[in-house]
């Protein structure tokens, strides 16, 4: 059996360097400088997500198998990515003559929740079935990530309109360049909204366990000269309630065919405190998180994690030997509890069944 490098055998050091695919015009470069997903014409170089804001360290993965666990084990991460990914692994596996219906199955199984990895999988499998060959699945592949830059960079112009000059956000998790083809989605609203001008204030919440808002989130702000403060995730009601932030606006990963949204846990609880406290929702993703063959949130699969991420920070036990611990990574939040929804497609103000037909369905 042909050995197969470990993750760790996988790990090159290197600087941004974006190919002539992912050039950017002058418009988008505004707060727009990173590219996590990069293929490199025989294979694919992925940003290790798990190793920032420490170290910018590359993953090269030359095989199908190698993508499948760098999404497993979080080394990209974000729906829109995670699809990107799986779409490039796909391709691999196609230019190196391996049969391509266990690698779909294979990769479909790395992450239940994130609707996009499955819709990126029927895409490339539905050019499989087609006939295509390995460059057509490349080209195929690369329209996916293609199609998402310009779809975040849509969603942004769309999201902002919506926000009042002068607003304060708050967002949760990781929603930009690094969870996406580049730009963003909750977080290219946000990129635009302060290219605008329209947003004076962003908060970013920590995100427990694996802090993605403030290892990532935080990391993007920076990098890209936008103002930004991190709060606890436990602050968001104290700073709801100051009067500092005047909407929430956060990504998906799966969005039912009625509005309910799942997303990073602890969306639910911001979408809970928001309404009370008469701060706007907004939930921004492209039409690919809608999944209309799913009727609301309570049929979607929430993934369940190694508890141990939770007894750990850094990789260093901080509870107690002995203790156990729940690890839901998404929960929902309910259509009745978001003002919009935002796609490329279009903005869905007070989300519904109706509405989401009316946009989405076939």
């Amino acid at each position: 059996m042909r050995h197969v490098p470990s993750i760790g055998d996988l790990i090159v050091a290197v600087d941004f360097d974006f190919g002539d695919n992912q050039r950017m015009d002058s418009h988008s470069q505004t707060h727009d400088s990173i590219r996590a997903v990069q293929w490199q014409d025989d294979h694919l170089r992925l940003l290790d997500q798990r190793r920032l804001p420490a170290e910018e360290v590359w993953i090269d993965c030359r095989d199908a198998g190698q993508v499948t666990q760098a999404i497993r084990d979080l080394v990209v991460r974000g729906a829109p990515a995670i699809g990107i990914a799986a779409a490039w692994g796909v391709a691999m596996a196609a230019r190196q003559g391996v049969p391509l219906e266990p690698v779909l199955a294979t990769l479909r199984a790395a992450r239940p929740t994130a609707v996009n990895l499955m819709w990126a999988l029927d895409r490339m499998h539905r050019c499989v079935v087609a006939g295509a060959d390995a460059s057509a699945l490349a080209r195929e592949a690369q329209a996916i990530q293609d199609e998402d830059l310009a779809a975040n960079r849509h969603m942004g112009e769309l999201g902002a309109s919506l926000i009042t000059p002068g607003s304060g956000v708050l967002t949760h998790c990781n929603t930009g360049s690094l969870a996406t083809a580049g730009y963003g989605t909750a977080l290219g609203v946000i990129r635009a909204g302060v290219a605008s001008g329209r947003i004076a204030r962003v908060y970013a919440g920590e995100t427990r366990p694996w802090q993605q808002g403030a290892r990532l989130t935080m990391w993007e702000l920076v990098r890209d000269g936008i103002a930004a403060q991190l709060i606890a995730d436990s602050a968001a009601a104290h700073l709801m309630k100051s009067g500092a932030v005047q909407w929430v606006i956060v990504g998906a990963d799966r969005i039912a065919a009625n509005g309910d949204t799942a997303n990073k846990i602890g969306t639910y609880q911001l979408a809970i405190t928001a309404r009370y406290h008469g701060v706007k929702f907004m939930v921004v993703a492209p039409s690919s998180t809608v999944d209309m063959a799913t009727g609301s949130g309570e049929e979607i699969d929430i993934e369940l994690r190694d508890p141990a991420e939770l007894l750990n920070i850094g990789g260093v036990r901080s509870v107690i030997e002995g203790a156990q611990a729940w690890n839901p990574v998404f929960d929902v939040a309910p259509a009745e509890l978001i003002d919009a929804i935002v796609t490329e497609r279009g903005v869905i103000e007070r989300p519904n069944s109706i509405a989401m037909q009316a946009m989405f369905g076939c």
